[in-house]
């Protein structure tokens, strides 16, 4: 029997009088690679988002790996608890423009996890060396292309060895022939058997490399099935619409 490592119960999210989320569902295994689709405004990156609390949900539940908190009253170090287990990766980078890209792969390590810094920084340079950027360990930020960048974040990621990778949408910032660099790291990274969790227009990425594919519309999942199933043959008329309109 496969191991559930998130679950998203009735999630509802509104700003103001606009309803963002309609009740979405989820549930993910252990080493699955889950790949969120759907037009701008689908509510995908809140969902998102509120997997980690970055957006508080109005009602319903988050768990991770066993750990489950009600959104609505979730406390503060319930919320910290829960972001324990997930780490973030987000479109427009967010790395500390004032340190190297060695600092930035520390800093939740050092911080957050109170890690010692000796053994902060070989896991840091071990990683950075796994996505390619072991040469690059003592650049700022403002010395890399896009795709170095995203990889760093990628790095700095996976080197709190969370329950779950978030993505949001990782090359949507990105020039197109920066592309492929930063979706070949999640493809080498999605066969080591982490689980991961990505919003993305890549409709290639999500047919190679996704276990799991959701289509989100109007705040709600349309339909979700393998790759296969949801985009090779989707059953729902609004999923085609999308696909068509994303093929031409």
């Amino acid at each position: 029997m496969s191991e559930i490592i998130v679950k998203c119960s009735e999630i509802h999210k509104s700003f103001g009088d606009l309803e963002v989320l309609k009740g979405v569902n989820l549930t993910v295994n252990k080493g699955e690679v889950v790949s969120i689709l759907g037009p701008s405004g689908s509510g995908k990156t809140t969902f998102l988002r509120c997997i980690n609390f970055l957006e508080r949900a109005d009602h319903g539940s988050i768990a991770v790996n066993g750990y489950e908190v009600p959104c609505r009253t979730a406390g503060k170090r319930q919320i910290l608890e829960l972001r324990r287990k997930t780490a973030m990766v987000f479109q427009n980078y967010n790395l500390f423009k004032n340190k190297t890209v060695l600092e930035n792969v520390m800093e939740g390590l050092t911080v957050v996890q109170k890690v010692g810094k000796r053994e902060a920084r070989e896991r840091s340079e071990e990683m950075l060396r796994r996505v390619g950027l072991g040469d690059r360990l003592n650049y700022y930020p403002v010395q890399m292309s896009g795709g170095q960048q995203q990889r760093a974040g990628i790095a700095r990621a996976l080197v709190l060895q969370p329950d779950v990778i978030l993505f949001d949408e990782p090359t949507s910032a990105l020039d197109p022939e920066l592309v492929g660099e930063v979706l070949e790291t999640m493809k080498e990274i999605a066969e080591t058997g982490i689980t991961m969790i990505v919003v993305t227009h890549e409709i290639g990425f999500a047919h190679d490399v996704a276990s799991k594919v959701v289509f989100m519309d109007g705040g709600v999942v349309v339909e979700e099935g393998t790759p296969a199933e949801v985009i090779d043959h989707p059953q729902n008329e609004r999923t085609r619409q999308f696909l068509n309109k994303i093929k031409e």
